[in-house]
């Protein structure tokens, strides 16, 4: 069974933009692929829009071009071509296009230099922007309901490792990415989405969706324990052997 043509040019889009993802995808079955792909490809693109430009207005009608695409899904209408939404379009049902719309729109804290106000916004610009990706993917492939709050659980803390390895650039950018950059600040926060971090029990089928998050809770660990690894850029990446080890057995190493 080999990948369908159409999602080839998102499978290209997630090497190049992030592969990372790009490994814990090929290391799926090919059924999961074809639904991951396209998943992660518009995540790359939302993700940088508002990179592309140091112009806000333009880079407020780059997401806007998306949350249209993905009303068209939700409205089941004809939807704009690009290599990215085609493919997508035959992956959400309304109620996920419309959850990856609130994901899109969480997105403008990227145009701006406002600081996050608390850390209730903090915690639902990860979960709207992780959470909402890594809970559609789990639910494309099968995860039932119930597991939804584990699985943001883990979507959480994966999006927080990945938010904290970005926090040098996004000061460079002029960010304010955190509420307490200071190392006791950043230890508390890892050990705070540590604690909340809870296995999901899924079906095989559905586990590639938490791929992206092998090893997080060591690096969670890794962090709370030596916080100056995040102002000095030095935040690991997953061991590969982990990714692996859980594409040969099924199970997810968190």
């Amino acid at each position: 069974m080999s990948l369908p043509e159409m999602v080839i040019p998102c499978a290209r889009i997630v090497e190049q933009g992030d592969p990372d993802r790009f490994r814990t995808v090929m290391a799926a079955p090919v059924s999961a692929r074809a639904i991951l792909f396209p998943l992660y490809a518009l995540n790359v693109e939302v993700s940088r829009a508002p990179w592309v430009t140091q112009e806000a207005m333009i880079a407020e009608m780059r997401l806007q071009w998306w949350r249209d695409a993905l009303e068209e899904i939700a409205e089941g209408r004809q939807v704009r071509k690009h290599e990215v939404t085609t493919p997508l379009a035959g992956v959400l049902r309304t109620d996920m296009a419309r959850r990856l719309d609130e994901s899109v729109a969480a997105r403008r804290w990227d145009v701006y230099r406002d600081a996050f106000e608390d850390e209730a916004h903090f915690d639902r610009y990860i979960d709207q922007t992780a959470g909402h990706l890594m809970w559609t993917a789990a639910e494309c492939l099968g995860a039932p309901a119930d597991q939804e709050s584990s699985v943001r659980s883990v979507a959480l803390a994966a999006g927080l490792v990945a938010f904290l390895r970005a926090v040098p650039k996004l000061e460079d950018a002029g960010r304010i990415p955190l509420l307490d950059g200071t190392q006791d600040g950043v230890a508390a926060l890892a050990g705070r989405i540590r604690m909340r971090l809870t296995a999901p029990g899924l079906p095989t089928s559905a586990r590639a969706a938490l791929w992206p998050a092998t090893g997080v809770r060591s690096l969670l660990d890794q962090i709370a324990r030596d916080p100056a690894m995040v102002a000095e850029g030095r935040v690991p990446t997953v061991a590969p052997w982990r990714l692996s080890f859980s594409a040969l057995t099924g199970r997810v190493m968190l």
